[in-house]
């Protein structure tokens, strides 16, 4: 089973049903032996969904503004690295064990310096033979070598000094070597002699003042020799392996900052991947640095990592519209829908589950879940369902509420411990939201948007003890709704302002004024602003009043 966490997650701008409801599955999926499930919300709380959480003592669920896949979703965050002073033997060793084709060059303090590839090492090892002496160049220093060899040192002078050095093999006669010698571009002091137990090269590379003497096999130096080595500084080590692998390794001792590439573009943990695909389209680069502000080093991928699906998988509870959903969730895997709202426009790339009852709140259908499957359920959890049911139902005064919502909410009653009556009077008086926030989040608070045909609308519903804060305070509320109206584009913004204790609501609406002048309940002091007696729900009462408006103005 995938280990990483399934998010259940309401609508942007969450009420109390969504909220308590994501509570409420995440506990039954516990309950069934799913532990991956964790509720979460796509926006701020409020003063009623905080009095109910509070009430049960349970933590507001935690905040995930957006899901759209970045490159930390599928980055390397433990890369393997080589260091600015490494060797292309260390590089190589790193490259062959895990099947790499590149790799990051950091300093001491983990900042990016740069990339070496396969390729680049590939170049190096096989040159073209413009100049022989290509073949035997290397960049390095003298305990590299010891290191890449893993040579026992016997005399070694000036080790971590970094020079360009030529590498010989005294394989030949001592006549022929001492013409090789006089005839070769390099001087004695630049270069590296490879050798056996062959004494007269031995002393001849001494007598010339050669830089390393590497004796191979693991063979012994003559004690005159060594003295001689010393007295001369010239350094000298013994070598494990024969002459051929010996000559090998030490080429691979250059340093990999010699063939090191700058890295012309870096991404951020946070860039989406659809971003960073239209900006490595035309790149065949084997690896891609991901930095912080300063240059550090944070992960790396390949274009092979962006091919993978990202972890991030969702459980939907009281929406199906995209337009209502966290940030994307078009680009994440959705494994679940729970909900009570009429279907919308939506489409997934594999079957899920998919809940849709005709209920009046979600809540009940979670609570519902664990009836059915005879489950128990924590009276905390219970309660938790109880308080979004009799908020989404307005305590089953909403024409939206049904018989399976009374029998939840009694069977609720009887698991939870607590009294409806008192809950309810917790739900609803735990604060004016008008006379308690800013205008701004008034509108947004439990703002839903809705396509029909071509245009777009919003309507945001706040539920109040009377409507005397409203009045107090509708211009400003007016003015917020026209700049979100703005803001967004939207054909029309509106808000429904329900009285729960008389079960009627006054609707503000801004924008398209054919669209005011289409209402057809009366007006409430404002032209704008109508009374809507016994409408309370805006699912099943307010919006097909628009959508049916909107049809008789040619808008289908």
């Amino acid at each position: 089973m995938n280990s990483q966490p399934v998010f259940i997650i309401g609508h942007k701008n969450p009420d109390a049903d969504s909220v308590c409801s994501a509570i409420g599955y995440a506990a039954f999926k516990k309950a069934i032996g799913q532990t991956n499930y964790t509720p979460a919300r796509c926006g701020n709380s409020n003063p009623r969904i905080d009095a109910i959480l509070n009430r049960f003592d349970t933590e507001l669920p935690v905040f995930l503004g957006d899901v759209t896949p970045r490159v930390r979703n599928v980055m390397h965050h433990d890369p393997h690295v080589v260091r600015e002073d490494a060797t292309c033997n260390e590089a190589l060793k790193i490259m062959d064990e895990h099947d790499y084709r590149a790799l990051p060059i950091v300093n001491e303090e983990g900042y990016l310096k740069g990339v070496v590839t396969i390729f680049e090492l590939g170049d190096y090892f096989t040159p073209k033979m413009k100049n022989p002496l290509d073949m035997r160049r290397v960049n390095t220093r003298i305990d590299d070598i010891v290191r890449s060899l893993d040579a026992k040192t016997v005399n070694v002078v000036d080790q971590y000094r970094e020079e360009e050095l030529f590498i010989r093999v005294g394989a030949m006669d001592i006549r022929s070597f001492d013409r090789a010698n006089k005839e070769q571009q390099v001087p004695s002091e630049s270069s590296v002699v490879i050798v056996g137990d062959r004494w007269d090269i031995q002393e001849k590379c001494i007598q010339l003042g050669i830089r390393l003497l590497v004796i191979t096999g693991g063979l012994e130096v003559d004690k005159d020799v060594e003295e001689r080595a010393k007295e001369n500084g010239i350094s000298l080590i013994i070598s494990p392996h024969d002459t051929a692998t010996t000559s090998w390794i030490i080429r691979t001792a250059t340093s990999v900052s010699t063939l090191m590439k700058k890295v012309e573009v870096c991404f951020s943990q946070d860039d989406t991947i659809a971003l960073v695909k239209r900006k490595i389209l035309e790149s065949n680069a084997p690896l891609y640095p991901v930095t912080d502000n300063e240059g550090k080093l944070q992960g790396v991928f390949s274009k092979t990592d962006l091919l993978r699906p990202v972890d991030t998988r969702l459980v939907l509870v009281d929406h199906n519209e995209m337009s209502q959903a966290v940030d994307g969730a078009r680009e994440v895997r959705i494994e679940e829908i729970i909900d009570h709202h009429r279907l919308g426009s939506f489409s997934t790339e594999q079957p899920i589950l998919f809940m849709n009852e005709p209920v009046g709140s979600t809540c009940t259908i979670v609570a519902n879940l664990f009836r059915r499957h005879g489950v128990g359920i924590e009276p905390d959890v219970a309660g938790i369902l109880m308080a979004g049911l009799i908020s989404d139902t307005l305590n089953l005064n909403s024409p939206t509420t049904t018989d399976v919502d009374r029998t939840v909410l009694e069977w609720l009653n009887e698991k939870s411990g607590v009294q409806v009556e008192e809950l309810a009077e917790l739900v609803f008086k735990s604060g004016s939201m008008i006379s308690n926030e800013t205008p701004g989040k008034i509108v947004e608070a439990d703002c839903k948007h809705y396509h029909h045909g071509d245009v777009e609308f919003t309507v945001s519903q706040i539920e109040e003890l009377g409507f005397t804060h409203f009045w107090e305070r509708w211009e400003e509320l007016t003015a917020a709704l026209e700049d979100y109206r703005s803001k967004h584009k939207l054909f029309f913004s509106s808000m429904l302002i329900t009285d729960i204790n008389r079960q009627n609501s006054l609707l503000l609406l801004v924008g398209d004024r054919v669209t005011i002048e289409s209402i057809s309940y009366p007006h409430a002091e404002k032209d704008f602003i109508f009374e809507l007696k016994g409408v309370v729900s805006r699912k099943k009462q307010l919006i097909p009043y628009l959508t049916t408006t909107l049809k008789n103005m040619g808008i289908a």
